[in-house]
C-alpha cells in the first residue's frame, strides 16, 4: 500500500519541483531568440519574478559573459535551496552578476531589466483585476526602454476539472491536483503531490495555489492597459501524437483543447 505523509525533506520538496515541473533551459532560449528578433541585439539583464530556487535566473548568468540577472521571490526556503543548489554551481566571476532579491514583485526597484518574466503562472496569485494591472504597471516602470515582459499561461477544457493527473518519471511521480474550481469568479484550489518510487512514499498537498484562473485575451488587454505597446500570443507546435514539441510560434487563433500551456510576450 505504500505510506501518505505531508512531511518531506526541502531538498526532496524543490528537486522533485524542477523536474516535474521546470525547463529553464528552453524557457532561456526562447526569451533570448524573441528580444534578439525583435530589438536586433542580445538581451544582458534578465528578473525572475516569483523567482522560487532561480534556476533560470542562475542559467542566464551562464549563457553570455555579460549577461546579469536578479531573482526575486517573498519566500526565504526556495531562495536558500537555490542558493545551495544552482548559485553555489556558479563561477565567481557569474555569481557577481546574479543577486536573489527576497522582496515584493510589487516594490519598486533601482535597476532596469532588458526581460523580465514571471513564469509557472505565480502571477495568477494576483485575483483582482486593479491587483494584477498594478502588478503589469510595475513592470512595466522596471524594464528598460527596449525591454520585453514574457509570461506563461495555461488552460483547456481540463483546466476547470476537479481531478488529479499523474506523471512519472524515473524515480518519482508527479500529481497536478485541481481540487475545487469556482465557475462564478474564477477562482480555482491546486495543490501538487509526490511519490517516492523507490520508498513507496506519497507526499500529499506538497505545493498549495490559491489562484484565479486567468484568460489569454484578459492578460492580453491588461498588458496593453498597463502601456506595453504591443502584446504577441505564441502557440505550441503539435508532434505526430498529437502532443506538444516544445517549439512556439506566434498565432492569434487556434482551436481549444484539453490541455495547453503558451507564452504571451509584453514589448515595451
Amino acid at each position: 500500500m505504500g505510506r501518505t505523509t505531508s512531511e518531506i525533506a526541502v531538498e526532496k520538496k524543490y528537486k522533485y519541483y524542477e523536474k516535474s515541473v521546470q525547463n529553464f533551459e528552453a524557457d532561456l532560449e526562447f526569451v533570448d531568440e524573441q528580444y534578439e528578433k525583435i530589438f536586433s541585439k542580445k538581451a544582458k539583464v534578465l528578473r525572475e519574478d516569483f523567482g522560487g530556487t532561480a534556476a533560470l535566473a542562475c542559467g542566464w548568468t551562464q549563457m553570455r559573459k555579460d549577461n546579469q540577472a536578479r531573482a526575486i521571490d517573498l519566500d526565504s526556503e526556495p531562495i536558500e535551496y537555490g542558493k545551495s543548489k544552482h548559485y553555489a554551481k556558479l563561477s565567481s566571476d557569474e555569481k557577481e552578476r546574479m543577486s536573489y532579491l527576497q522582496e515584493n514583485v510589487l516594490n519598486d526597484f533601482d535597476f532596469k531589466s532588458d526581460i523580465i518574466c514571471a513564469f509557472n503562472f505565480s502571477y495568477f496569485i494576483f485575483k483582482k483585476r486593479s491587483e494584477l494591472l498594478h502588478y503589469f504597471k510595475q513592470v512595466h516602470k522596471g524594464l528598460s526602454k527596449e525591454g520585453m515582459f514574457f509570461l506563461d499561461i495555461f488552460g483547456g477544457s481540463e483546466c476547470h476539472q476537479e481531478i488529479c493527473e499523474e506523471t512519472e518519471f524515473d524515480n518519482h511521480s508527479y500529481y497536478w491536483d485541481c481540487d475545487k474550481y469556482n465557475p462564478l469568479t474564477s477562482e480555482v484550489l491546486y495543490y501538487i503531490h509526490f511519490k517516492d518510487l523507490k520508498k513507496n512514499i506519497k507526499y500529499e498537498k506538497v505545493f498549495r495555489y490559491d489562484w484565479r484562473m486567468w484568460t489569454v485575451v484578459e492578460i492580453k488587454e491588461l498588458l496593453e492597459e498597463a502601456g506595453f505597446s504591443e502584446v504577441k500570443t505564441f502557440w505550441e507546435e503539435d508532434d505526430d501524437d498529437g502532443e506538444g514539441n516544445g517549439v512556439f510560434y506566434e498565432s492569434s487563433q487556434e482551436d481549444n483543447c484539453e490541455s495547453w500551456v503558451t507564452y504571451i510576450v509584453g514589448i515595451k
